[in-house]
């Protein structure tokens, strides 16, 4: 899931690396010549060796020690280089720590929101994420002794999680709310809204929660049963009318009966509609006030892309969105529509789906996925 932006953020965060430990370099030693007369002192080591070990490498001449050797030496006049460099390393172990530059991440910060763009990453989220790490690189201090990967790690994951937010936990929700919790699901045609609630239904149970299913999509020819379908599989009651009737009808009878029943969830399906047709927005915005949800989740595919991004901000102007349920998330190589619709319209994930099983769908967890995301171990 989302391999290609894996492999390419990494690519970035060795750039970013790079860019830092050349910038300190050039501040400590002023030309790579003088480097290469101190091998021991070496930028790899001063940013990961401790600044005591580093200031005994290190004599008052300018020279380096050398445990092989014993005994006094004969004075020697030391190099004007080696004397300008060591007194620098001298000088920056003293203080322990090394200023960044804007300057010095400009590229690597370019690259980054490249690789995000062409991951479908939406622009204004792009610009969030670029932000936040030159926000946090910018000015900062990295102290001696410590890895600058895992500093440039560190950024980039407090700029993903940023955007990410803190994500949705439906059992927590259900735990914590009156019964039965009634959740509306909406979407655009083919998203794969109804087999999503047949899925979300197979995890309730899963959890020890009882489940019925209001069938709202009563526009689509064959909807209903295919409803009843897959309701059958997983085991939970449908509540569904003839095809054509007032959808809102369905879903008061559907939650009149998880009452009567003690049921804890009702899930609402609802006809797929795109965002550009008026009346049937109308229509949904309506059903909306009659069944009168505690959760509004809008599905779509996370494959969509940009385009998932387009339409839940358009769904969520329209009728309110709460969370965000992506199908063929296994599908998705680039995870664009994951990292950008939680930031573009505020509202969290609450599921991926990751396959055609009914097991097959997983909380979303912004954590899990930003480790995953930077190959964290």
């Amino acid at each position: 899931m989302f391999d290609s932006l894996k492999s390419k953020l990494r690519g970035v965060r060795g750039r970013f690396s790079r860019e830092i430990e050349d910038s300190f370099i050039e501040e400590v030693a002023g030309d790579k010549e003088n480097i290469s007369q101190t091998p021991e002192i070496t930028s790899k080591a001063i940013f990961e060796t401790p600044s005591e070990e580093i200031s005994a490498k290190i004599q008052p001449s300018g020279t380096t020690e050398s445990p092989d050797k014993k005994g006094p030496e004969e004075p020697s006049e030391p190099k004007k280089g080696k004397v300008a460099f060591s007194a620098k390393i001298r000088s920056l172990v003293k203080d322990h720590e090394v200023h960044i530059s804007e300057k010095k991440i400009e590229g690597p910060l370019q690259d980054l929101e490249i690789v995000l763009l062409e991951n479908d990453v939406a622009l204004q989220t792009v610009d969030a994420i670029s932000g936040r790490m030159r926000n946090d690189l910018t000015g900062s201090t990295k102290k001696i002794g410590t890895s600058i990967d895992t500093m440039v790690m560190d950024a980039l994951r407090d700029a993903l999680l940023d955007v990410l937010g803190e994500g949705f936990s439906l059992i927590t929700y259900i735990d914590s709310h009156d019964h039965p919790v009634k959740i509306l699901f909406t979407g655009v045609n083919g998203a794969g809204k109804t087999t999503t609630i047949a899925k979300v239904a197979a995890y309730l149970k899963q959890e020890g929660y009882s489940v019925v299913i209001g069938s709202g999509d009563t526009f689509r020819a064959g909807a209903n049963q295919q409803m009843q379908t897959h309701a059958d599989r997983v085991g939970v009651k449908v509540i569904r009318h003839q095809e054509g009737a007032d959808p809102s009808a369905v879903l008061y009878d559907a939650v009149e009966y998880a009452k009567a029943h003690d049921i804890d969830v009702v899930l609402a399906d609802t006809a797929g509609r795109f965002h550009n047709r008026a009346n049937l927005m109308n229509q949904l915005a309506k059903i909306r006030r009659v069944f009168n949800p505690d959760i509004v989740a809008y599905v779509d595919e996370a494959v969509a892309g940009n385009d998932a991004v387009i339409r839940a901000e358009e769904f969520n102007n329209a009728v309110g969105t709460d969370v965000v349920v992506l199908t063929k998330a296994d599908m998705d190589t680039r995870g664009g529509a994951a990292i950008s619709i939680a930031h573009t319209i505020g509202r969290p994930i609450m599921f991926l789906g990751t396959g055609q099983g009914y097991t097959d769908i997983v909380p979303f967890e912004p954590k899990a996925v930003v480790s995953d995301l930077l190959g964290d171990e």
